[in-house]
């Protein structure tokens, strides 16, 4: 059985852990994993990170949470930062009303360019949505219009309106621990309906340990519980559900082909 954990921060942990974590997933049967960027002027540790493992891969970009730390980039000057051939895609960007660290409209703005410059290169856009359902689906929505991008909404937890808007404009689901937890049943109503060749699988590790490793901090080799409830769901068995979500990951980061 072959997994990808599709969204990880494995610069969050040290080069000692990493090696061990490396290892562990590898006996979990995660074959290939993405660390994810969430500042553009540290796009040289994701990159760094996914050099020297053959199996991990890497995207760069501004997270929500830190759009206010720096002007708004051009979609050139995030398009410039994917030259490296182990970027695969783009964020994670998208919007976050939660946190409030950042104003909506610097957050919008961010959006709408990692948006162009996912357009621009070709490559998807990794998309980070809490408590912004609404103006995550009108941008979507209005910028799609503008020209086809391709798009990932990572660590699903919200509506099932946006979950359609999603499918409707040709994007990926990707679901994490959450889907695990006891009072998830709504999200799991939701996966439920996903159609199977939108789906994803990711840890957003060391975030959101899935049951039964919940409270724990998070590492890529857990993705396989999340992916066994998402093969439960589905009604699926897991080596099918790992197959499926595999060949999803290739289809939409085709650059990993």
């Amino acid at each position: 059985m072959h997994l990808v954990d599709s969204h990880c921060h494995l610069d969050y942990f040290t080069d000692a852990e990493i090696e061990d974590i490396l290892a562990r997933a590898k006996t979990a049967g995660i074959g290939e994993m993405v660390t994810i960027g969430t500042r553009l002027g540290q796009s040289s540790t994701v990159r760094r990170i996914a050099d020297a493992h053959a199996n991990v891969w890497c995207t760069v970009g501004i997270h929500p949470d830190n759009a206010g730390e720096e002007p708004v980039p051009t979609p050139d000057a995030i398009a410039a930062e994917t030259e490296f051939p182990k970027v695969i895609g783009i964020g994670e960007s998208g919007l976050d009303y939660f946190h409030t660290k950042a104003p909506r409209e610097v957050q919008q703005a961010g959006f709408r360019a990692h948006i162009r410059a996912a357009r621009l290169t070709g490559l998807p856009v990794c998309i980070h949505a809490r408590s912004a359902d609404d103006d995550v689906a009108m941008i979507l929505q209005e910028e799609y219009a503008e020209g086809p991008f391709s798009f990932l909404l990572h660590c699903f937890s919200s509506g099932r309106a946006l979950a359609e808007t999603a499918i409707d404009l040709g994007g990926y689901i990707s679901f994490s621990g959450i889907i695990t937890f006891p009072k998830s049943q709504e999200l799991r109503d939701i996966a439920r309906d996903v159609p199977r060749e939108r789906l994803l699988v990711e840890t957003d590790s060391p975030y959101l340990a899935p049951v039964p490793f919940r409270g724990k901090r998070n590492e890529p080799s857990y993705v396989a519980h999340t992916a066994n409830m998402l093969a439960q769901v589905q009604n699926l068995s897991p080596t099918t559900m790992a197959e499926v979500t595999t060949a999803n990951f290739h289809r939409l980061f085709a650059r990993t082909v």
